[in-house]
């Protein structure tokens, strides 16, 4: 069962109770847990988008949110914009996102996202898209473009060695499943494991590369400020350093956001007691700065694509 991580701390700082009309959005809305707590805070003339890449996840959510006023989204978060147009929204009072894996989606055998038990080599976030699984990207990309993924998303000092096993691998069958990919990686690691699997590096980043995971992410940082009204603020929780640092640095260099959180706001003792995933949450914060009257809206940072 997943259990939605900072959940009292995403709630205290998106403080929807005591005011009128809120708007929320939860760009990862996933099993629910996050965006029901909101639901249950923004009053009967509040409203919550939940948007989730995943349609299995919105129906976990749809489930959690039954009776509370909860919009669900089948759509990437980055699509942010045109997700509010489409419900006739402009502008927001919150936005959360929660970058981590769902437990759910780890316990999903045919998903692939987990080596813990066997299944195919998928990691897609919408099975249903056209996007390449995990199995395409394993069984096509030449050695070079495999050692580099593996490298800048799981930050694997060994990702040459894995992909050179990979390759190898492949000339005599297809790798398929997660098992197979698993075996493969713990075989091209050399000395002593710590309790963290050695194929967990790999398996992220694959995941990121499949579902351009990044890709998503500055998109979104760049338009936070556009759907944000004055004073609505932006929550992310993230749990790897190649996502805090976008998140960090989005918020520091926008010059229309200021920072509420010095330094990430991490799991309580007693949340670490009962949930472990969330050791590695780190949550950040920022709010959109208000217009002063007569002043020139500051100049809004250059922005990347949107992501494919």
């Amino acid at each position: 069962m997943h259990r939605p991580v900072l959940l009292d701390e995403v709630v205290s700082w998106l403080a929807p109770e005591g005011r009128e009309r809120l708007v929320l959005v939860d760009g990862t809305a996933g099993a629910g847990g996050h965006t029901r707590a909101l639901a249950e805070r923004v009053g009967p003339s509040g409203r919550v988008v939940g948007i989730d890449r995943d349609p299995a996840m919105l129906a976990l959510a749809a489930e959690a949110a039954r009776g509370l006023p909860v919009t669900l989204i089948n759509a990437p978060y980055s699509e942010v914009k045109e997700v509010l147009a489409d419900l006739g929204l402009d502008a927001i009072d919150g936005f959360l996102l929660d970058l981590g894996l769902s437990s759910d989606q780890l316990s999903w055998t045919h998903r692939g996202f987990s080596f813990a038990t066997d299944g195919p080599l998928d990691m897609r976030f919408n099975p249903d898209g056209d996007d390449p699984s995990a199995a395409d990207l394993v069984n096509t990309l030449n050695e070079e473009e495999l050692a580099r993924i593996i490298y800048e998303y799981g930050e694997e000092r060994y990702s040459r060695r894995v992909a050179r096993r990979i390759v190898e691998a492949r000339k005599l069958g297809k790798i398929t499943t997660t098992g197979k990919l698993a075996e493969l990686v713990r075989r091209s690691i050399p000395g002593k494991w710590g309790a963290l699997d050695v194929s967990t590096r790999t398996f992220q980043a694959l995941r990121i590369a499949v579902n351009n995971e990044l890709g998503h992410l500055d998109a979104t940082l760049a338009l936070l400020a556009d759907v944000l009204r004055p004073g609505g603020r932006a929550a992310i929780i993230s749990f790897h350093s190649l996502e805090d640092r976008r998140v960090k640095h989005a918020f520091r260099d926008d010059p229309r956001l200021n920072v509420l959180t010095r330094k990430p706001v991490t799991a309580s003792p007693g949340e670490l007691s009962t949930n472990p995933r969330s050791r590695s949450a780190k949550l950040r914060v920022a709010e959109r700065c208000p217009i002063q009257a007569g002043a020139p809206e500051p100049p809004t940072p250059r922005r990347k694509g949107k992501p494919r």
